[in-house]
Formats: structure tokens, C-alpha cells, sequence
């Protein structure tokens, strides 16, 4: 590798220091080698947490002349993968400054935060160093062409894109919407309560489901039985069970794909309809079923 800390003297935001690096290194490698660019950027070590209940760590000083990274060795290697990247951005991004101790430890959480709380500087940094580690595991310039492969958007194409970039579906997805043309969002349950969900808010409508609140009823993942570790067919769903319809006004066409997980998590894939008339003249005669084998088609394409 060729980056150097040097070169990211000038850079201080997540966006920023991604850029430059990808300058330094245009041929990074996918799955990108973490620790080894961690490495190339003066952090000494990566190792183990042992103190228990947080996710990642950072041992710095003041200066941040060189550091060390702590992961929580219990989880999953995709999920340590984005802490190392969370734990990177805290020493790279200026404007972090470890605790008195020159630290920073990291929850679960804090792994999850996409807005900061308003006035909090802590939770400023965390969405900062999540945004820095979506960014430089899923590199935009190559991201961008796999995300939009395939026609159709579909859980199966979320499961290869994650083992391809060695990150979590959950941490895949969020930039997977982002990425796709078509108005998606990605619902995140556990013993079918709304966890999480991520979306492109200004293409996709309001999701009136609130979160830890139960799954609705109609949800294909309530009115149908599925395979662990099998995502299940798309299903068309009434949009109302999930988004906002205005009243007097036609309800958009919305499918809907499960994928059941180990201990109770679920991942629902919604996909929004696009409003297109030459598209809604084709189907207008067509049963749920034969959209969906058009959709089918469309994606295998």
C-alpha cells in the first residue's frame, strides 16, 4: 500500500479521508484488507477487547501519533470488520479526541447510529466513524456497479454483495438502498418487532411502523411460514400494512421478500412500485403471481 497518513493532512471529514485514500489506492482490493491499510496508517495493533459490553476500542494519546484498535472477539468476522473501520475513523477524523483516559470504547449502539443526537458531540463522532467505515468497505466507485448488477433488487443479490465485501447484511443494506433504482427499504426485526430500517427517504415514503413495536399482521413475514436461511419469494403486499396512503389516492404498488436469521432476527426487503404509466398499462391485467415471475425474469436478466 502506498497511503500514507501524510496524505490525508488536509482531510477531515469521513467523506474526505475516504476519497484521498482511494486516490492513494485506486486498485484497493475487494474484500478490502482493513487491518492491513489500519496498519499502513501507524495503528500498532489490533486485538481483543476485555471489558465487556462494548463492540470496539481505541487506545491514542492526545496527538494521535499512533494507536491501537480493541474488537469485540464474540462477533461475527464481518461485524469485527466494520468495528476496525468504526475504530479507524476515530483516530483518522481530527475532530475526534479520545476520553480522559485517551480512549474511546464503542457499544453496539453506537454501531447503529446514522443521526446524531442533537447537542451531543459523542454521538456526532459515532455517526462520523460509521459513516467513514460504509464508505471504505463499500468503496462507491465499485460499490455503485454491483449494487445496480442485477435489474430487480432482491435479498439474494444483498447475501452475495455481503460475502463478497466481508461486511454484515445489515451494514450492506444500509448503502444498498442508496444505491439501487428503485425506491427500496430494509426492515431489520428480532422475534418479529421492528428493530432498525433503512431507506432512501426522498424516494421512499414514510414507514408508519414505529420501531420495537410488533411486525404487522399482513407483513409477508407473519402471514406466511419461511426457511431459515432461505430468503423467500416476492410476494405483492398491501403498501398500507407498512407506509403512509393518502387517502382518496390509489396505494402504490409495494413487494415485499423475507429472509429469516438465526436467533429471531429477520431482514424484510420492501420495493416500492416506480409510477410509471407504461409500466402500470402492462401489468393492469396481470395477477399478483404473473408480476411477480415478470419481476423474476427481469432480475435474472
Amino acid at each position: 500500500m502506498a497511503v500514507a497518513r501524510i496524505d490525508l493532512a488536509d482531510a477531515a471529514s469521513p467523506e474526505r479521508i475516504v476519497i484521498e485514500i482511494l486516490k492513494h489506492e485506486p486498485k484497493l482490493p475487494i474484500p478490502v484488507p482493513i487491518e492491513q491499510l489500519c496498519a499502513q496508517l501507524d495503528i500498532l495493533e489490533i486485538k481483543p477487547l476485555t471489558t465487556s459490553g462494548f463492540e470496539g476500542g481505541l487506545i491514542t494519546d492526545v496527538s494521535k501519533h499512533s494507536g491501537i484498535i480493541l474488537y469485540n472477539q464474540a462477533s461475527p468476522k464481518k461485524r469485527r470488520r466494520f468495528t476496525i473501520a468504526h475504530e479507524l475513523a476515530h483516530f483518522l477524523i481530527p475532530s475526534h479526541s479520545p476520553d480522559a483516559q485517551g480512549q474511546f470504547l464503542c457499544s453496539q449502539r453506537d454501531m447503529h447510529l446514522l443521526s446524531p443526537v442533537e447537542q451531543d458531540r459523542r454521538s456526532r463522532m459515532e455517526v462520523d466513524a460509521n459513516r467513514f467505515a460504509s464508505l471504505i468497505l463499500l468503496p462507491a466507485p465499485t460499490f455503485r456497479l454491483d449494487a445496480g448488477l442485477h435489474k430487480e433488487a432482491n435479498i439474494r443479490h444483498i447475501i452475495a454483495l455481503s460475502e463478497k465485501y466481508q461486511v454484515s447484511l445489515e451494514a450492506l443494506s444500509r448503502t444498498y438502498v442508496s444505491f439501487r433504482a428503485e425506491p427500496l427499504a430494509i426492515i431489520i426485526t428480532q422475534h418479529n418487532r421492528v428493530l432498525r430500517y433503512y431507506k432512501d427517504n426522498r424516494r421512499f415514503p414514510f414507514i408508519t411502523v414505529p420501531f420495537n413495536t410488533p411486525v404487522p399482521n399482513f407483513s409477508l413475514l407473519r402471514r406466511r411460514k419461511h426457511e431459515q436461511g432461505t430468503p423467500s419469494e416476492i410476494d405483492e403486499t398491501d403498501a398500507g400494512v407498512w407506509v403512509e396512503v393518502e387517502r382518496g389516492r390509489q396505494a402504490p404498488t409495494l413487494w415485499e421478500q423475507v429472509y429469516l436469521q438465526q436467533q429471531g432476527y429477520a431482514l424484510i426487503m420492501l420495493t416500492l412500485e416506480q409510477d410509471e404509466d407504461n409500466e402500470k398499462d402492462r401489468d393492469a391485467n396481470l395477477t399478483s403471481k404473473e408480476r411477480y415471475r415478470e419481476r423474476q425474469m427481469r432480475w435474472r436478466e
